[in-house]
């Protein structure tokens, strides 16, 4: 099984459940979980050049056999090369480890004082056709309302975090207003959603397991969703959420659990 995709604004069609490599990097762990996803079915991996796994990815992705315009690969620079001519310089390096011509995505990881320069790094590998998809991540309203006052093409995703107790609601609609895709970074949040009693409910009435739940949840709301798991039968759980919908009364019900807990760090506060 597959996942459908969603047509960005540019055209290019990308896959609504991809596969995140976040934290793993030994070498080996990421290589096979990455081989693992391509071989379960996922088409889109998302990595970072902070993750230390590029090479580990790119090696797999040659392994797997599977047509590189099949695949939907994402990386994102770091902070510390934020800038026009370092963004560039860490492009090459992210690409030479990946193996590969060109990326699909590339995000800006964090909004740094210099992410306007930093996305107008990314505009240019867009318009040298190194880059499919020009995007950011982790920006609030007012970081993507500086990228968009000086950019000759708008960023087309917004990767963030976004699970059932941090639904985002006002972001993904400015997003949605700006022809920007959302994808969710932690779709499932701390795990702790999956004792909540209506996830726990919904996962009895549709066969499902809480993840399941919220995966579709994220897909219904036309998220895309990028979760993490070295287990083989949890990827292949996890993109087996295509057999069923929710009602509309059931997403407004878990988008409602929303508390505005984080995982991980508020874009408006972090020192890395």
């Amino acid at each position: 099984m597959t996942s459908p995709t969603i047509t960005l604004a540019n055209g290019v069609k990308m896959p609504q459940l991809g596969y995140g490599v976040f934290r793993m990097k030994e070498y080996n762990e990421a290589y096979e979980a990455t081989l693992a996803a391509l071989e379960t079915g996922y088409r889109a991996i998302d990595t970072a050049a902070i993750y230390g796994n590029e090479e580990a990815v790119g090696q797999a992705i040659k392994d797997s056999g599977v047509a590189r315009e099949e695949l939907f690969i994402t990386t994102k620079v770091w902070n510390d090369d934020q800038g026009y001519d370092t963004t560039l310089r860490a492009f090459d390096v992210s690409l030479q480890k990946l193996g590969l011509d060109y990326v699909d995505l590339y995000l800006t990881h964090w909004p740094k004082p210099q992410l306007v320069d930093t996305y107008k790094a990314i505009e240019h590998l867009y318009e040298q056709k190194l880059v499919r998809v020009p995007g950011v991540s982790n920006h609030h309203q007012h970081h993507l309302e500086q990228v968009l006052a000086v950019a000759n093409v708008a960023p087309m995703v917004n990767q963030i975090e976004c699970h059932p107790s941090l639904s985002q609601d006002a972001l993904r609609a400015f997003c949605a207003e700006k022809n920007i895709a959302v994808t969710s970074w932690a779709p499932l949040g701390t795990g702790i959603t999956f004792t909540h009693p209506i996830i726990k409910q919904l996962a009895a009435k549709y066969g499902k397991t809480p993840a399941q739940i919220v995966l579709r949840w994220h897909i219904e709301l036309g998220n895309i969703a990028i979760p993490k798991s070295a287990n083989r039968e949890r990827m292949a759980e996890n993109l087996h959420i295509f057999d069923f919908e929710l009602g509309t009364d059931e997403i407004a019900t878990i988008t409602a659990l929303n508390t505005f807990h984080r995982t991980g760090s508020d874009p408006d506060n972090f020192n890395f």
